[in-house]
């Protein structure tokens, strides 16, 4: 199911923005891209005959990319929406909500239904952005003041600014903000529940032919061979698993 043109490549570039673990992040030796979806994508590659070299990009960098012809896929917890279809396609293969994290004991007490006048921290380029920023509109309707948005060109630099305090709290995907919460050695606590689950695609660059139905049947074996699931357990993300994958499957 490979193209003839994409086999002739052998190695398959994919971007990845190195800093939203457990999904993708830098590994102890500093260079190596690690995780959920590094992973999966080696496995993905290995179904394919293929191999996979993963690169680390900003994340809003990545799709313009593909768009140019820099990358073949992205790989990097992209939520699938209708909007990012116009440009690329999708192969969903996990699902994640929106989750709120704080300092331990949200010393501001933070509400995420009322954030406003408040420093909140988020990365640029992620569906979060969207969401604080209806969030602030909000607020600005009902007389409140603005929400202070902060954006940062990586998670870990959200992560961060939450943790010394000069942000009261961040948005970020489920799994991410939950592993966040379990490295951070009792600094961070969750705030409410996720909410606005939506799945995650594989980005495929448009005109590949049937490099995208390549890909979904390879994440199909993958799940039929219990390979995903222990992907997905070995992360301790097992809670976002799917089974039915299927291409550009975003409803909004």
């Amino acid at each position: 199911m490979v193209p003839a043109s994409v086999k002739a490549l052998g190695t398959i570039t994919v971007a990845s923005d190195a800093s939203y673990a457990p999904n993708e992040f830098i590994g102890t030796d500093g260079t190596t891209i690690e995780g959920m979806d590094v992973d999966l994508g080696n496995a993905i590659a290995k179904e394919l005959g293929l191999t996979f070299k993963f690169v680390n990009a900003p994340f809003d960098s990545i799709i313009p990319a593909m768009q140019a012809g820099k990358y073949q896929l992205g790989i990097s917890s992209f939520t699938d929406s209708k909007a990012r279809e116009k440009v690329v396609d999708f192969v969903t293969y996990f699902t994640a909500g929106t989750s709120w994290v704080t300092q331990a004991g949200n010393p501001k007490s933070v509400s995420i239904t009322n954030a406003c006048g408040l420093p909140i921290a988020v990365e640029t380029g992620t569906t979060e952005v969207q969401d604080i920023q209806q969030r602030s509109q909000s607020c600005t309707s009902a007389g409140k003041p603005a929400i202070q948005i902060d954006q940062y060109q990586t998670q870990t630099d959200a992560n961060t600014a939450v943790a010394t305090g000069k942000d009261v709290a961040m948005l970020a995907d489920s799994p991410v903000a939950g592993y966040a919460v379990a490295q951070s050695g009792g600094k961070l606590a969750l705030l409410g529940s996720s909410y606005a689950n939506a799945p995650y695609g594989i980005a495929v660059a448009k005109g590949q032919g049937a490099f995208k139905d390549a890909i979904l049947a390879a994440v199909k074996a993958l799940m039929a061979n219990g390979q995903y699931t222990q992907i997905l357990t070995k992360w301790g993300v097992q809670s976002g698993a799917i089974s039915n994958p299927v291409i550009n499957g975003a409803t909004s």
